[in-house]
């Protein structure tokens, strides 16, 4: 494991663990983390907590044992973080930050799951986006069935074949994808990106157009996952279909939780008030 008091944001601040606090649990206030980090203001460590707060959701890690709204004599709107909150918040930085990279790469050399598992942000990210997918194909199901889908794996079908240019089992058998799982579970950021999009923007289409009936509905699905074919042929150059198959993401989530209790164990029992 990494010493602990090795890593500086800068020459001008102390250690990241210099900032940690003991009052019921080991935690870090979200104004530190701000400065620590080099933002001027607390929008976009606010926006990181958003995100994170949903990964914790995703991965059925409790909430109110990483995140607690508080106030601090620098705010009044401030956040007391666990070590695994400041984690997850900092993999939801922006790596183009010199001083955000460092961190992440700080916190991966903290615990073996993360070692094993998640070598870079892109891990929380998946399981962000597999999860905001989830509830999305929700909602577009229910429209959908609204409009006139009486069957929607045809339905579904030709959103994948307007994607990926064949139908949805000529796709899981091209990409290799276990028998029995969701080829979803083994997408990259990129692919799962691309298909939120694709989910997203054809219950707009229908909405918008009030698109009724099974064969127009399938119609308008495959015409939004061939936009967004073009679009990902235009822009990155790769198609879908040639995108390489990620991490089973059920040992990301796994990792992640794995790594969530080892950093509990770095600091601490956890008490229920701070």
């Amino acid at each position: 494991m990494a010493d602990l008091q090795v890593f500086h944001f800068d020459d001008d601040h102390p250690s990241f663990e210099a900032f940690g606090h003991e009052n019921g649990f080991r935690h870090w206030l979200a104004t530190d983390l701000m400065q620590m980090l080099g933002y001027a203001s607390m929008g976009p460590i606010k926006k990181a907590i958003n995100r994170a707060l949903a990964a914790c959701a995703n991965l059925g890690v409790p909430i109110n044992e990483n995140f607690r709204e508080t106030k601090s004599e620098s705010a009044d709107d401030d956040w007391c973080l666990s070590r695994f909150a400041c984690y997850l918040t900092v993999m939801n930085g922006d790596p183009r930050n010199p001083k955000i990279a460092q961190a992440q790469a700080y916190f991966i050399t903290q615990a073996e799951a993360f070692r094993q598992y998640v070598q870079q942000a892109e891990g929380v990210e998946r399981v962000l986006v597999r999860g905001e997918i989830s509830e999305r194909e929700k909602a577009l199901s229910g429209t959908a069935s609204q409009h006139g889908v009486v069957n929607y794996a045809y339905f579904q079908n030709a959103g994948y074949r307007g994607m990926y240019n064949m139908d949805f089992t000529q796709l899981v058998r091209r990409k290799g994808v276990p028998s029995g799982r969701s080829i979803l579970d083994f997408m990259g950021k990129t692919e799962l990106a691309a298909n939120l999009f694709r989910i997203t923007q054809t219950e707009e289409k229908i909405r918008n157009e009030d698109i009724r009936g099974q064969r127009p509905l399938e119609r308008a699905h495959e015409a939004v996952g061939r936009e967004v074919r073009d679009t990902m042929r235009r822009i990155g150059g790769t198609l879908p279909e040639n995108l390489p198959l990620s991490e089973d993401i059920k040992k990301v989530r796994s990792g992640l939780k794995r790594a969530g209790k080892e950093f509990a164990k770095l600091d601490g029992p956890k008490k229920k008030n701070i």
